[in-house]
């Protein structure tokens, strides 16, 4: 099955998603996802202010997207675990993915080469990825937030509370052609 999972480093719905497709494909699903990158620094910007991928600094998460995505596009071998890396950072370790050494430090427990990624996000790569992907998702999909499941014409933004559930996911990934329910949001969650 094809699909595509937005995710920005920053949200912990979208690592307990993350983390079930990846979970997934570990263990052998019939799964080919595509991860998109979305900025919810970018959802936040103020009208008047620039886009975060045209003045990065500062913006909360973006750093660490730009790493993301320099994994995915040019070491996909070892995007899954930088993948996990950059979001044990922020919400196992309680990490600032702001600091390039933290992020460093993150993608090199995932395997990667840091100088490596360096060079490529100083390149400004990953922020013309991050561009395409977040521009594309939202204007395509009408995508709000992460983690977003694109599949076709649809997208369903969904939120696990437990962590790398594939089970859960798959009951998700198995409803996301059945279009005649709109939202189903509980009202309290008993935890």
């Amino acid at each position: 099955m094809q699909f595509g999972i937005t995710f920005d480093y920053l949200c912990p719905f979208a690592r307990n998603a993350t983390e079930a497709v990846l979970n997934g494909v570990e263990e052998g699903r019939d799964w080919q996802p595509r991860y998109v990158a979305f900025s919810l620094s970018q959802v936040h910007t103020a009208d008047e202010d620039p886009d975060v991928w045209d003045k990065p600094n500062g913006k909360s998460g973006v750093l660490a997207l730009q790493w993301g995505l320099a994994a995915r596009d040019y070491f996909p071998d070892v995007f899954p675990a930088v993948h996990r890396a950059l979001f044990a950072a922020r919400h196992d370790l309680g990490k600032d993915i702001n600091s390039e050494q933290v992020v460093r430090d993150a993608v090199s427990s995932g395997g990667a080469d840091a100088d490596a990624l360096s060079a490529i996000v100083a390149s400004g790569a990953p922020l013309e990825a991050l561009a395409v992907d977040h521009l594309e998702a939202a204007g395509e999909w009408d995508v709000f937030g992460v983690p977003t499941f694109l599949a076709g014409d649809d997208a369903t933004f969904v939120r696990f509370m437990n962590r790398g559930d594939v089970d859960d996911l798959q009951r998700v990934l198995d409803m996301l052609g059945w279009s005649n329910l709109n939202e189903f949001k509980r009202t309290r969650i008993a935890r």
